[in-house]
């Protein structure tokens, strides 16, 4: 015994058979209008099109960062230390190797900048490429010495 699954009469929609006569009501121009672009076969209108009209991104003015700049492309950025972290260590001269060696930063290559967070109270000599006026003051406070790369 086998059956077979019907669907209900009206929860099914016949699907639009375009160009098959006037009668159909999709003949003729088969739903297209008259003429023109759409009307034609292969066409796809830009996203940004808007018939004619000046599109939103021309009439809106250009504003913001531009990732593909010159002076974005050759941006410097800095690895920041606080001074909180050098005080934990037990050495008298720091320097970017040093820190690199210590797991402090990533890279050896790229610049330092030594920043005034934290309890600083070590007579150390740091040669970093940055320091903040805050940890300069700090610094020499301590009694330690300060040397830009």
């Amino acid at each position: 015994m086998s059956f077979k699954l019907t669907p209900s009469p009206g929860s099914t929609k016949d699907r639009k058979r375009i160009g098959r006569g006037n009668a159909s009501g999709q003949g003729r121009t088969a739903g297209k209008g008259h003429k023109g672009y759409k009307s034609r076969s292969g066409t796809k209108a830009k996203l940004h099109f808007e018939g004619g009209q000046t599109p939103l991104a021309r009439r809106l003015p250009k504003r913001g960062m531009k990732i593909f700049s010159k002076s974005y492309r050759h941006k410097l950025n800095y690895q920041t230390v606080n001074l909180g972290i050098l005080s934990s260590l037990k050495q008298t001269k720091l320097n970017s190797k040093i820190l690199f060696e210590k797991g402090i930063i990533k890279k050896v290559d790229v610049p330092v900048k030594i920043l005034a967070n934290g309890k600083f109270d070590k007579k150390m000599e740091l040669s970093f490429n940055m320091f903040s006026k805050n940890a300069i003051e700090k610094i020499e406070k301590s009694g330690g010495k300060v040397i830009f790369i």
